[in-house]
């Protein structure tokens, strides 16, 4: 299944059901979450500026900067600080509960990201093109859910009923975007 979307949107199917098992994932013959679960801070900037996580998986925060950061959320989903740590040092942190968790610096205001943890093996970020694609979902009745930090939306999230067949579908959705804080950095 393919979802088209705006850059960066991080898109996710969830069963209507049952959940499907998260060891049973796959992208293009591989684990679904075949990317790194880290968020470095790299030129003052987290980076990358949103990652998709399985809840209860650990995601690293390693600083790349000659400087020293504290990386905290106080978000519902994910509360952490890491306290001030500096060059080429990294700590980690689990991440147990689905939703959004919001990162920053108490030491740089200007740096944020964000971490959407998931309860299904079905998820991913765009890429740059707009597009996610993903395979390897059960057929049946299935939510689709686009999820972005600026989307126009109560809760920053659109969900939408979907029926997963047996043959390839693309599903276009188009999304409206607040603009992004000048912070440095796009999406």
């Amino acid at each position: 299944m393919s979802v088209s979307a705006w850059s960066m949107i991080t898109a996710a199917l969830s069963r209507t059901r049952s959940r499907p098992s998260m060891s049973r994932s796959r992208r293009a013959g591989q684990s679904i979450f075949s990317w790194p679960m880290r968020i470095a801070q790299h030129n003052m900037q987290f980076e990358p500026f949103v990652l998709v996580a399985p809840a209860g998986a650990y995601v690293s925060f390693p600083n790349l900067d000659d400087v020293r950061h504290q990386v905290y959320s106080f978000s519902q989903a994910g509360q952490f600080e890491l306290r001030l740590y500096g060059h080429e040092q990294s700590r980690s942190v689990q991440f147990r509960n689905v939703g959004v968790v919001a990162l920053g610096c108490n030491i740089h205001d200007g740096m944020s990201a964000y971490i959407y943890v998931v309860d299904t093996p079905f998820a991913m970020k765009t890429g740059a093109d707009g597009v996610a694609d993903i395979t390897g979902a059960p057929n049946g009745a299935a939510t689709l859910r686009i999820w972005h930090p600026y989307l126009r939306t109560a809760g920053n999230i659109v969900e939408r009923p979907i029926t997963i067949g047996p043959t390839r579908r693309t599903e276009a959705v188009q999304v409206r975007l607040r603009a992004a804080p000048d912070r440095g950095h796009g999406y």
